[in-house]
């Protein structure tokens, strides 16, 4: 059987070499006595003992009156008595707009323009599967609305003197993640990599960008085709407008379309 090893840190007891061979070897004719009972009987006497005096303990603490705890430190709080502040303005709480009828904040259309029969949706609102219906690979842009926390879209257009105008106000929700400042990045990443494209910054926004591809879109069959856009966001709300005409869309009517309609928000 393994021998179970020392304790490193007891100290050395005496070694056999240091103690006479008289008291090592017993005595002859007479039982060698047992070493160790009288320690454990001791042991267990200081064991019981302390058993004793912790019931006794107990039952003193059982029998005595309970301590009163030391009254609190901090001040008692008491309520205002003063007016409530009142609620914010819609001028002053973006939300209160937004969280409303998201369509009376789009651009009215000209008086003289006739309204686009072309939009999807209905009734000036368009659902998730309809907005990613405008891109190529629909299904896979549903599903990233999807994860982006899509809520709605607001949608108005109208055709004015040869230019056809669509603009949507794109609202997510943003409880996890910021998608409307980054469906407002991707827009503009797609507009940037138009060739003979200029862009200007639209002021009042934070990273707002109107943009007008000069090189005209060109297909068998169709007169050429210019376009412009512009792609902005606030809040919870991404910006989005596009026009297109058989003539040059200038920089002036792009950027007063973005800056009309980012005033609205």
């Amino acid at each position: 059987m393994e021998q179970p090893e020392e304790a490193t840190d007891a100290p050395d007891g005496p070694r056999s070499a240091d103690v006479p061979e008289a008291v090592l070897a017993p005595e002859a004719g007479r039982t060698p006595r047992r070493r160790g009972r009288t320690a454990a009987l001791v042991g267990a006497a200081l064991v019981l003992g302390l058993v004793a005096g912790t019931c006794t303990g107990y039952l003193v603490q059982a029998d005595r009156e309970p301590t009163p705890l030391p009254p609190l430190s901090q001040p008692v709080l008491t309520q205002s008595k003063g007016k409530a502040p009142e609620p914010l303005s819609t001028a002053q709480d973006r939300r209160l707009k937004t969280d409303g009828d998201l369509r009376k904040l789009l651009i009215k259309r000209p008086r003289s323009a006739r309204p686009a029969d072309w939009l999807l949706g209905e009734d000036g609102w368009m659902d998730l599967a309809e907005y990613a219906g405008y891109y190529e690979d629909s299904g896979e842009i549903f599903g990233h609305l999807a994860m982006d926390e899509f809520r709605r879209v607001a949608v108005t257009g109208w055709f004015d003197n040869d230019y056809d105008v669509e603009i949507r106000l794109v609202q997510f929700r943003q409880e996890e993640t910021l998608a409307a400042p980054e469906t407002v990045a991707a827009g503009q990443h797609w507009a940037d990599e138009v060739e003979d494209t200029d862009s200007w910054r639209v002021p009042g926004t934070e990273g707002g960008r109107a943009y007008v591809h000069d090189r005209p879109m060109q297909e068998p069959g169709y007169e050429p085709m210019y376009s412009a856009e512009a792609h902005a966001w606030r809040g919870d709300v991404a910006m989005e407008i596009w026009v297109y005409s058989t003539k040059p869309v200038t920089k002036k009517m792009i950027m007063d379309l973005a800056e009309r309609q980012m005033e609205q928000l």
